[in-house]
C-alpha cells in the first residue's frame, strides 16, 4: 500500500486537498442553501445534510492514506508542501505531519462525519449555516495540526474559534449566548498574547532576511534571546495552550460550553478542540522553551496544576446531578492527565499522553452522543429523572457500560493502555505527582458506576420512562466505529503506538537537550540580548 501511494505522489497533494476539500464544500452547502430558498425546508435540509456527510467520509476516506505513506521510523516532518503565501510578511502556507500530528489529523477526520450523524434529527434550524460552519470547523482544527508555519498556524487557530462559537450560540441550549461569549473571550484573550509571542519569534528568525520569518524550522533556531524574554514568551504560549486545554484554574469556560452545546459541538469541543491546547505544548511550547518548561518552579507549577485539575475535576464530576455536566468535569481531569504525561517528558509518559488525547477523543465522543441520544427521547439530563432504564432501552445501557468503563480505565480497553502509560512513563521523573494523580483514576470510578447505578441499574421507577425508544440503526451505526476503536485500542494498541514512538522518542531528546543548552542562563538569569 505504501509503495502504491508513493507511486502516485501521494505525500505532495494529500495535506492541502485535507484542507481545501472541506472549505470548498462549505462554499457548495452555502450555495445550495442559497439555491433552495422557495424550495421544501425539508428537501432542502436534507440535502444539506447529505452533501456534509458525503464531503467529511470523503475527507476522512482520503486522510487514511497517511496511515500507510509515513515511514514511521522518521522522526521528521513528512508529506510537506511549502508554497508562497504572503511575501511581504514573510509567510508561507508550509504544512507537514509527523507521527504526533497524523494521529490528531486521522482522529479528527474520523470523528467529523460521525458528528454529522449525531445531529442529523437534533439539527432543525438553519440546517445549510450549521453544516456550512462544521465543514469550516474543519479545515481550521485541521490546519492548527498540519501547519509548519506559524503564521498559518495563528490563523487556523482563529478560524476554528468563529464556528464553534456560533454552533454554541445559534443551535445551544437556553444559556447558549452565555456559554458562547464566554468561550469566544477566554479563548480569543490567550490567542492575542499568542499571536504577540509569534510576531516576535517571527521578526527574530528575520533579521538576516530583513523581513519576518514564520518557519517552524526558522524558529526553532532563534538563539540569544534573553531569559526575560524566553520566560515571557513561554508564558504567551502556555496562556493559549492551557486555557484551550483547558487547565485548572482556566477550565472555567468548559462546562458552560459543553453542556449549553448542540451535542455534535460536546462531541468535537472533547473530541478535538481540547487537543489542540495540548498539541500545542507538544508542538510548541515543549520544543521552542525547554529551558523555560523544565525550569524548576515552571515545571513543578505546571504539574501541580495538572494534579489539581485531576483531582478537582473528578471531584466535581462526582457531585453533579446533570449527566452532561459530569461528563464536562471528567473532561478537566482527563486532560490534567495528559499534562502530566507530556511536562513528565519521558518516551511513554509522551505516547501515554498521545494515548489519552486519542482515547478521551473515542470513549468521551461516544459519552456525549449516548447523552444527546437519550435527551432527544426523554428532554432531559439529570439523574433523577431516570433510574432502571436498561429493562426500556437494553441496546443503549449496553453501550454506555461499555464506554463508562473504557473512560475509567477497565482493562482490554483504551483507557486502561493510554493512563498505565502515563503513569508508567511520568512515575520515573515525577513519582510523588504521579501518586497523587493516581487518586484520580479511582475517583473516576466513583463518579461513572455511581452515574450508571443512578441512569441504568436502580430500581425502575418512573413509569413515563417506559416508553422511551431504544437505538435505531443510524445511532448504532454512528457509535459502532467508536466502539471498535476502543476495544482495539484496549487490545492491540502496538500500531498506533509505533508510529507515534520515534516523533515521541524525538521530542524527548530535543526537550532534554536544547533544555541543557538553555537552562544554566534561565537559572543565573544571565545570556542574550
Amino acid at each position: 500500500m505504501s509503495d502504491f501511494l508513493a507511486s502516485i505522489g501521494y505525500n505532495g497533494w494529500i495535506l492541502p486537498a485535507l484542507l481545501i476539500l472541506p472549505a470548498v464544500g462549505a462554499l457548495a452547502v452555502w450555495l445550495q442553501g442559497v439555491l433552495s430558498r422557495g424550495t421544501s425546508n425539508d428537501v432542502a435540509d436534507t440535502t444539506a445534510r447529505r452533501m456534509t456527510f458525503a464531503i467529511l467520509v470523503l475527507e476522512f476516506v482520503l486522510s487514511i492514506g497517511l496511515w500507510w505513506s509515513l515511514d514511521q521510523k522518521d522522526t521528521g516532518w513528512q508529506a510537506v508542501v511549502d508554497l508562497p503565501w504572503i511575501d511581504v510578511w514573510g509567510a508561507r502556507f508550509t504544512v507537514g505531519v509527523d507521527g504526533i500530528s497524523v494521529m490528531m489529523v486521522l482522529l479528527t477526520t474520523m470523528l467529523m462525519p460521525l458528528a454529522i450523524l449525531g445531529g442529523w434529527t437534533s439539527i432543525r434550524r438553519k440546517v445549510n449555516g450549521y453544516h456550512t460552519l462544521m465543514l469550516v470547523l474543519t479545515t481550521g482544527m485541521l490546519g492548527v495540526f498540519v501547519a509548519k508555519d506559524l503564521f498559518l498556524f495563528y490563523v487556523m487557530w482563529e478560524v476554528m474559534l468563529v464556528p464553534m462559537y456560533f454552533i454554541i450560540g445559534i443551535w445551544g441550549g437556553d444559556r447558549r449566548i452565555y456559554a458562547s461569549i464566554k468561550f469566544f473571550i477566554y479563548t480569543m484573550l490567550g490567542s492575542l498574547l499568542m499571536l504577540v509571542a509569534i510576531i516576535y519569534l517571527g521578526l527574530q528568525a528575520g533579521i538576516m532576511e530583513g523581513k519576518p520569518n514564520f518557519s517552524y524550522d526558522a524558529i526553532m533556531a532563534v538563539s540569544g534571546l534573553s531569559p526575560t524574554a524566553m520566560f515571557l514568551l513561554f508564558g504567551a504560549f502556555f496562556l493559549a495552550f492551557a486555557v484551550k486545554v483547558p487547565m485548572f484554574p482556566f477550565h472555567t469556560w468548559l462546562p458552560d460550553a459543553h453542556v449549553e452545546a448542540p451535542t455534535a459541538g460536546s462531541v468535537i469541543l472533547a473530541g478535538i478542540l481540547l487537543k489542540l491546547g495540548t498539541y500545542g505544548f507538544l508542538r510548541f511550547a515543549m520544543p521552542l522553551f525547554p529551558g523555560v518548561a523544565m525550569h524548576p518552579t515552571v515545571r513543578t507549577t505546571v504539574l501541580a496544576l495538572a494534579v489539581i485539575g485531576v483531582i478537582y475535576g473528578s471531584l466535581v464530576a462526582l457531585v453533579q446531578p446533570d449527566f452532561k455536566k459530569l461528563v464536562a468535569y471528567s473532561s478537566v481531569a482527563h486532560l490534567g492527565m495528559v499534562m502530566l504525561g507530556i511536562f513528565a517528558n519521558t518516551r511513554e509518559s509522551i505516547q501515554g499522553a498521545l494515548m489519552v488525547m486519542i482515547s478521551h477523543g473515542l470513549s468521551t465522543g461516544a459519552l456525549f452522543f449516548l447523552i444527546g441520544m437519550i435527551y432527544e427521547r426523554k428532554h432531559s439530563r439529570m439523574f433523577a429523572d431516570y433510574g432502571g432504564i436498561a429493562k426500556v432501552v437494553p441496546i443503549w445501557s449496553t453501550i454506555l457500560t461499555i464506554v463508562a468503563l473504557s473512560s475509567i480505565g477497565l482493562p482490554g480497553t483504551n483507557g486502561f493502555v493510554s493512563e498505565f502509560l502515563v503513569m508508567l512513563g511520568s512515575f520515573k521523573t515525577v513519582p510523588y505527582m504521579t501518586t497523587v494523580a493516581a487518586i484520580g483514576v479511582i475517583l473516576s470510578a466513583a463518579y461513572l458506576l455511581w452515574a450508571l447505578q443512578r441512569l441504568i441499574y436502580n430500581a425502575f421507577d418512573k413509569p413515563s420512562n417506559r416508553s422511551l425508544p431504544d437505538l435505531n440503526w443510524r445511532e448504532i451505526g454512528l457509535l459502532t466505529p467508536l466502539l471498535i476503536g476502543i476495544l482495539w485500542l484496549g487490545v492491540y494498541p502496538k500500531p498506533v503506538l509505533q508510529r507515534m514512538e520515534a516523533s515521541a522518542t524525538k521530542l524527548v531528546q530535543l526537550v532534554e537537550q536544547r533544555g541543557a543548552n538553555q537552562l544554566p542562563a534561565l537559572t543565573s538569569g544571565g545570556g542574550g540580548n
